[in-house]
Formats: structure tokens, C-alpha cells, sequence
């Protein structure tokens, strides 16, 4: 397993670790999971010292926190908006599956105090980019659930990119100084796909995981007749928050062409 590649799997109690904060070989800053809940289960989480966010990824769920509740279904990643919850340290979150579900779990520190606040797929940005440009090659579908806009006061990011079927996304190739953690799903199992981190390439499969170090570019290609949808995070470095890309300039004569 590469320090910027991994093919995790769900432990015996249903638990797939994609990074760990304070990883020694490549620290991403960040501790995300991914839970695996049958009908009828229910798991809770908390922090003293880190903000979370709780993403349904598939199922049907209910999430609880403070003095609300609320539903979330999704039975297709590609087709269906998420449903996040976002609360800072010290707040307990439990979700209760109806069915069979999966979520994803994102935390880091973070000292600041803020109001929680339940994303639903209305009240995500949905932005199409590449269209138009070469036959439609990079033409993807980007979420943005949070933000440095809409959650300045997070040292996070999430979201999530539909890759179009036989396209690329996050292209042309970019960079940034801030890590970021891309989680892949397929339809279909046998689905697959590449990733690029600077000079190395892995083969994407459904359920892996790029941890992309700050200053690497990372674009990525799915195979024809395979939708890839992957949740992507980002973490601000102190006094730094990611707000944009660096584009390879060696590139920038491709986003000129029709």
C-alpha cells in the first residue's frame, strides 16, 4: 500500500479507516472513516477537540444532534445531492439506520465554536464544469457541500465530483498547498478509473482512497461506461484556507481550445 494510494477495507465491526491525523509517512490532518450500518443500527460520535462532519453516502438514515432530527435518503451517489451534517467540538451526533446504509465520517481540530448545520442536496452549490471545451472530456459535475465561503469559521472542506463516464476531472492538471483526501464509488463494482498524484499513478477501484499531499497535481480519468463519483476534503493550513487552485501553467493553452 502506497502512503498516497490505499484500497481499505470494512474491519469486523464495519469500520473502513481511510486517514488517520498525525500519520507519520503522509499526514492529511485530517481522521475520516467510513461506517458501515446494517437496518436497524444505530452509532454515535463525538469530539472534545475536533468539528465533524457526517456524510450519507448510501441508505437511509436519521441523524440526531443537539435538540433536532433529521431524515436523509440516498440510493444513488451519482444522481442524488448529499446530506451532510456539520457541528463543531463537543457536539454527540448519532445516526439510526432504517436500511442498509454507509457514512462517511471527516474531523479535525479545530478550537472555534459554531453553530451546527444539516446540508441538504437544495442547499449545496452544484457546478458543471469543462463543458464545451474538447468534445466534453472534462465536463464534470463538482458539489460543494462547505467551504471557506459558507464556513469560514471551519478548517475544512467538503464536497463531491460526479466524473463523467470516459472523462477527466480535476483538470487541467492543479495544485495546492492545502492536503486534500479523495474516496471513490463506483455503480458498479468492477468500475475503474486512474489517478494521478505529481509523476505516480494508481489504478482507481471502488471503495479506494488518494491521500494527495499539498503541492501535487491530481487529476483524474474514469473509464467509458463507468460514472466515478468521489467525496473530496480538503484541510486549511493555519492562516492559509484553501480558496482556489493553482493551475500548471504547462496547460493553461488547453483551456483555450473548443
Amino acid at each position: 500500500m502506497s502512503e498516497l494510494f490505499s484500497y481499505p477495507e470494512f474491519d469486523p465491526k464495519g469500520v473502513k479507516l481511510l486517514t488517520k491525523a498525525g500519520d507519520r509517512e503522509n499526514d492529511m490532518l485530517m481522521d475520516i472513516a467510513v461506517y458501515e450500518m446494517k437496518a436497524g443500527e444505530e452509532r454515535s460520535f463525538s469530539s472534545q477537540s475536533d468539528e465533524m462532519a457526517v456524510l450519507l453516502l448510501t441508505g437511509e438514515i436519521l441523524f440526531s444532534w443537539e435538540d433536532r432530527k433529521e431524515w436523509g435518503k440516498r440510493s444513488s451517489l451519482t444522481e442524488e445531492g448529499p446530506y451532510c451534517l456539520h457541528v463543531s467540538k463537543g457536539v454527540m451526533v448519532s445516526v439510526a439506520a432504517k436500511e442498509d446504509s454507509q457514512v462517511l465520517v471527516q474531523c479535525t481540530g479545530n478550537d472555534r465554536e459554531f453553530d451546527s448545520v444539516f446540508y441538504k442536496p437544495e442547499n449545496c452549490t452544484n457546478d458543471i464544469f469543462g463543458e464545451g471545451l474538447l468534445d466534453d472530456k472534462m465536463k464534470r459535475t463538482v458539489r460543494t457541500i462547505f467551504d471557506y465561503n459558507n464556513a469560514p469559521y471551519s478548517n475544512m472542506v467538503n464536497g463531491e465530483v460526479i466524473n463523467h463516464q470516459g472523462g477527466w476531472s480535476s483538470y487541467t492538471p492543479h495544485e495546492h498547498p492545502q492536503p486534500e483526501v479523495y474516496y471513490y464509488r463506483f455503480e458498479r463494482p468492477e468500475g475503474f478509473g486512474a489517478c494521478f498524484i505529481g509523476e505516480d499513478v494508481f489504478k482507481i477501484k471502488d471503495g479506494s482512497c488518494a491521500a494527495i499531499p499539498g503541492g501535487r497535481t491530481h487529476p483524474q480519468v474514469t473509464a467509458p461506461g463507468f460514472p466515478m463519483y468521489y467525496c473530496w476534503m480538503i484541510r486549511h493550513l493555519p492562516d492559509n484556507p484553501w480558496t482556489t487552485r493553482v493551475d500548471d501553467p504547462r496547460y493553461n493553452w488547453i483551456k483555450e481550445l473548443k
